[in-house]
This record gives structure tokens, C-alpha cells and sequence, in this order.
């Protein structure tokens, strides 16, 4: 039975669902496949959205807008601003989710989204007129005619899952897996390489003993994820944080023969930033406890997360170590933790757009591309969705600079540098993480979301009065002028100075906190919160903010620079022969890309530049 779309996404998780809904948005009628309805926005691990830099990445999607944002407000049961002991460049914000609301909330959004068709069906193989995408096959046989495919796996290409010697073929949380999609991803030369993850047990509340553990509130006045978001999401479900102990790491010392990890069951690299208890017990030997969190699943079920107790071990070691933790003495298990190997590509085969290398209109998004989490999928699938639409509508790729987004050095990282285990990002991975900011996401990216046609009329008016307001703030702070002693009346101490009046930018860079400086502004109610922020963040750093823009002129000028699809590397004379296969390998879309490449130096680009510049005259 044939069926005719323009776009086909492969996989209903956190990158599918961003990828259908950009594609839709931008007016291209959309198959989204998944292996189970049940399984569209899945969380298959840790019940929150957000944390350290993956805050960042949310904001980044809602100012481009995409979805994520908005679901995750609806369904937040607490949130939290992670990295206070660091400046406001690293404060990511991260919101504990209901799971299963996520997950009903999102699929409603994708089945009532006009030009989007949601199916149930596995797709097993590619079809291509020459090397353009025209199709693809599903298991019943069916034969769906697409000019455009987004590969959105996640870690379902041939998942197992192991505990202890317990292995069942299914994805993770006993999904269906996909069985032949991945041998005939390799039939077409792609470069498939095995990863592994994995996740913790989780718990029955009233078997839990809270009074021996420290609570861990959610905090108060914090900014939703959603720029549009109206409401102020929940806020009143708490986490408790407890320890393990010496007696922990003893059961999991004497047990390793029997863990998966260690005696050779598990082939598959696993994640070096957030590793099984077993490995970090093994890799910190010196180190006396490790934290657990214990956090709520949702508000619809008693089972709660183990955070920081991700584990393979046998199930009788799994509840033997449990129970050492203080408060967890008499838990009950109601689901045990495991991990998940699985295939993904190589992402050096992708380009800066994710489309893969060598085919028209096929692009890969999310955990295929070897990267972990649901923020990084989130925002691969909507660059990718983008950027399938746009090849539909044949435009030029949107490929977002590492200045640009936190979501640029992501993508940038994954295809120049690929990577060797599940990629995480971090706030340390960005080199101008102080203008990437999550108070200025919408400031950095909302006008291309809304010239690309993602970010609608509401959300850039928005953003224009949200400019307007730092504007008028900033020249404001340099205007308005306090005596001592009506700061200190105000509760405003300040450092020994001699000076009797101070300007609000003075105080700003003498490191007033924000919320005192609120007190200082005429009418702040008037004042979009976030505004504020972002002016009082400007001022206080301005210095730093003008040496870093120089460092990204200097970046973009190379950015800009685009190498030829079809260079032959071969021509370029005076390349070393290192840089001339890495630069084979690669094949970067600009300058820019090519410098960041290992192996390629300096002088390289300069032989690179000079015969570009040749060639164009």
C-alpha cells in the first residue's frame, strides 16, 4: 500500500517529535513513525527537563520555537536553578517533570498538529533514486513516498538490555526495538559504531524513610522554560537527596565479576559524565559516599527515581546495595535498573545541517548521532526538521555557529569532532558561554527562528519589547543615583567606600545582587523579569561581554567563509597531507568549521583561504 508524504521522521522520541514539528510548521505534510504510541516523548530515564547547560539547550529550542519548553511547563512538578556558586553565564535552570503527563502531553500535541500524520509502524529500510532520498519501507511492506527521511532512533537500533546475566532484546523500559533498519543503514556504507547506557531502580514511596534524608525544595520566583508560557508551572512536589556509604561500595567491589560492566558482558562504551555506580565506585576509590537523589516520577504513581544508583548489577546485588543507603534500609523495588546497549552512527558523517553525508534530503537527529540526553536530542531534531524543510523548499541550510547557541557548539562538536562515548553537553564546552546565556536565548536566536517561519508574530513581539525594556533599563542604571543612606535604608549594604552617591550601573559593577537592585528601579513591576535580568547581566559584565564580541567577529568572519560542496582537496597545493584527510574526512561547510578540526593548524587555513580566494576570483 503506497503513501505519499513530503517528509518521513523515524522515531517518535524527544528529537522525532521536535523534527515532525518543525517540518509541520513550516508547511510539509509529515509522517512521524514510532515502534509504540506509548513510547512518543518517552522519558526513559531521569524524570526532569533541563539542569547544567541543558537548561541552556531548552531555552535555545523555545526561542527558535520549538516544543520542548512549552510541554515541559505544563507537566513541571518542581524547579530548581542548578551552578549558583558560579556566575550567572553557568545558572541552568531544571524542572522535575511528571513523566507520564510529558509524555500523554506531547503525543496529544503531535497527533492535533494539522499535516501530521502519527503511526505506529516500524521503518526498516531507505529507499533512494540514485543518492536522493524517495521513500521509505516498514515491516508490514508498505512503501511510503517521501522526497525527505529524518532518522530519530534514539537507542532503539538493536537495544538489548542487561542486568546482571538477564539480556532481553527489546528498547529500553521493554519497548519494542527496531531489528533491521541498522543492518541496512551499514548496507549504504554508513559508519555504525555501539553505545551504552543505562538507568537506576526505582522505588516505592511509602517504602521510603524521608525523615533520614535532606529535603530538597524547589525554589521560588524562577523563570518558565517557555517564552509564551502564561503560568506559573508547579511547584510543589519535593526531592530529598541521602549518600552511599562505605558498606555500599563494599557489596559493589566484591560483586564486580558479576557486573555486566566488567566481565565482558557489555561491549557497548558507556557515558564518562554520567557513569553506573559501579563505575564510579571503580573510578573513585578514594571517595568516601556518592549523592542520590530521590525524586518523584510524577504525580500519577508512588514510584520515585534513584538518582545516582544507575547500575547493571544482578538484581539481588542491586537490592542488597540499596539498602545500605540511609533511608533506603527497607525500599521496595518496583522496577530494576539495567543497562541499554545500542547503534548509532559515526556523527562525523553528518554535516553541520545533520543532513548525512553523501545523500539528498536524509538528515539524523538525537541519540543515532551518539549523544545522550533529551535536551541534545531535542535540539538536534529541530535543526535537523529545519533543515530537511528547508532542503524541500530548496533554501540553504540553517547551520548555527558555536558563538550562536549552545546548540551550535553541540552539533559543531558532534560532527568536526565526533566523539568516542555518549556526548553530554556542558557549560565547560562552550568557549563564549558568558554570552550564552539562558536569560538571552530569545535575544540570541528568536529573529532567525522568526524569518526561518518556526517563531511566530506573538513570540517576536515579544522579543522586541523585551529589547526595548533592556535598552531603556541600561541607559536608566547610568541615570539614576542613590545617597548612602538611602541605599542602607533600603537594606542595601554596601563595601567601604568613601563616595556619599552612587549610579544603579555602579552599584551593578560592584556586584549588587539582582534582587536589590530591583528595589532600586522606578515601576520594575512595569518590567518584563527577564528584561531586568539581562540588563543588570550586561552592565556588570560589559568589559568581559565587549572582549568576548571581538574573539566572535573574528570567529564569524571565518564562519562565513563557505568551502565548496564539491572541493577537491586533492587541488589545494601546499596542504599538509595530515589536514588534507582530515579535511577529506570532514569535508566542513565553512572556514570556520575546518579550523576546529583536530590535525588541521593554523597555517592550513591560511593555504585553505588563499586558494579559495584564488579560485573565486
Amino acid at each position: 500500500m503506497k503513501k505519499i508524504f513530503e517528509a518521513v521522521v523515524i522515531g517518535a522520541g524527544h528529537a522525532g517529535v521536535e523534527a515532525a514539528a518543525a517540518l509541520t510548521k513550516l508547511g510539509k505534510r509529515t509522517l512521524l513513525t514510532t515502534l509504540s504510541a506509548e513510547a512518543v516523548a518517552f522519558m526513559a530515564c531521569n524524570p526532569n527537563i533541563g539542569g547544567t547547560a541543558k537548561g541552556h539547550l531548552v531555552k535555545e529550542i523555545d526561542a527558535l520555537g520549538g516544543v520542548m519548553g512549552e510541554v515541559a511547563d505544563a507537566a513541571t512538578i518542581q524547579v530548581r536553578m542548578l551552578n549558583r556558586g558560579g556566575g550567572e553565564a553557568v545558572h541552568s535552570l531544571r524542572a522535575q517533570v511528571d513523566k507520564n503527563l510529558y509524555h500523554r502531553l506531547m503525543k496529544r500535541r503531535m497527533e492535533s498538529t494539522e499535516g501530521l500524520s502519527v503511526s505506529e509502524t516500524e521503518v526498516t529500510d531507505i529507499l533512494f533514486d540514485g543518492n536522493r532520498v524517495k521513500g521509505v519501507v516498514t515491516a508490514n511492506g508498505d512503501e511510503i513516498e517521501a522526497k525527505a527521511v529524518v532518522i530519530a532512533t534514539g537507542v532503539y537500533l538493536d537495544a538489548r538490555i542487561i542486568t546482571g546475566d538477564y539480556e532481553r532484546k527489546t528498547g529500553p523500559a521493554g519497548f519494542m526495538r527496531s531489528e533491521q533498519l541498522s543492518g541496512n543503514l551499514v548496507k549504504r556504507g554508513l559508519d555504525i559504531r555501539r553505545f551504552k547506557t543505562g538507568t537506576p531502580m526505582r522505588v516505592l514511596s511509602r517504602s521510603i524513610d524521608y525523615d533520614k534524608m535532606e529535603l530538597q525544595p524547589g525554589e521560588e520566583g524562577l523563570p518558565a522554560f517557555g517564552m509564551l508560557t502564561d503560568f506559573t508551572p508547579d511547584n510543589d512536589c519535593p526531592c530529598y537527596l541521602t549518600y552511599t556509604n562505605a558498606e555500599t561500595h563494599r557489596i559493589i567491589l566484591e560483586n564486580l565479576e558479576r557486573a555486566p560492566l566488567y566481565n565482558g558482558s557489555i561491549s557497548g562504551i558507556g557515558p564518562r559524565y554520567c557513569p553506573s555506580i559501579e563505575t564510579k565506585v571503580v573510578r573513585f576509590k578514594d571517595k568516601e559516599r556518592h549523592q542520590i537523589f530521590v525524586e518523584p516520577e510524577g504525580k500519577d504513581t508512588y514510584e520515585m527515581y534513584i538518582q545516582g544508583l544507575s547500575t547493571s548489577l544482578p538484581f539481588d546485588i542491586q537490592e542488597q546495595m540499596l539498602h545500605t543507603v540511609r533511608g533506603l534500609e527497607h525500599a521496595e523495588i518496583t522496577r530494576y535498573g539495567y543497562a541499554i546497549e545500542y547503534d548509532c552512527l559515526n556523527p562525523k558523517c553528518l554535516n553541520a545541517a545533520l543532513r548525512i553525508k553523501g545523500f539528498e534530503g536524509l538528515y539524523s537527529a538525537g541519540q543515532i548521532n551518539g549523544s545522550s540526553g533529551y535536551e541534545e536530542a531535542a535540539a538536534q531534531g529541530l535543526i535537523a526538521g529545519i533543515n530537511a524543510a528547508r532542503y524541500l523548499d530548496g533554501k540553504e541550510p540553517v547551520v548555527l555557529p558555536r558563538h550562536s547557541s549552545y546548540i551550535g557548539v553541540l552539533i559543531d562538536d558532534l560532527v568536526t569532532k565526533g566523539t568516542e562515548e555518549p556526548y553530554r553537553m556542558m557549560t565547560s564546552r562552550a568557549e563564549y558561554r558568558l554570552h550564552l546565556r539562558q536569560d538571552n536565548a530569545d535575544i540570541r536566536l528568536t529573529e532567525l527562528g522568526y524569518e526561518i517561519g518556526l517563531a511566530g508574530e506573538e513570540r517576536y513581539r515579544r522579543l522586541l519589547k523585551k529589547k526595548g525594556e533592556i535598552a531603556d533599563l541600561k541607559k536608566l542604571f547610568s541615570e539614576l543615583r542613590y545617597r548612602t543612606l538611602e541605599l542602607t535604608a533600603l537594606g542595601i549594604e554596601l563595601s567601604e567606600s568613601t563616595k556619599t552617591s552612587f549610579s544603579v550601573a555602579e552599584l551593578i559593577k560592584m556586584g549588587t545582587k539582582t534582587e536589590n537592585i530591583r528595589k532600586l528601579i522606578p515601576d520594575v513591576g512595569n518590567y518584563m523579569a527577564e528584561a531586568v535580568t539581562s540588563a543588570v547581566i550586561d552592565v556588570k559584565y560589559a568589559g568581559y561581554l565587549e572582549k568576548e564580541r571581538r574573539r566572535v567577529e573574528e570567529e564569524a568572519r571565518l564562519n562565513d567563509y563557505k568551502i565548496p560542496a564539491d572541493i577537491d582537496y586533492d587541488d589545494v597545493d601546499g596542504l599538509r597531507t595530515e589536514a588534507r584527510e582530515k579535511l577529506k574526512d570532514i569535508r566542513p561547510m565553512t572556514l570556520g568549521q575546518a579550523s576546529r578540526i583536530s590535525g588541521v593548524n593554523s597555517a592550513d587555513i591560511t593555504v585553505l583561504l588563499i586558494y579559495l580566494k584564488k579560485k573565486k576570483r
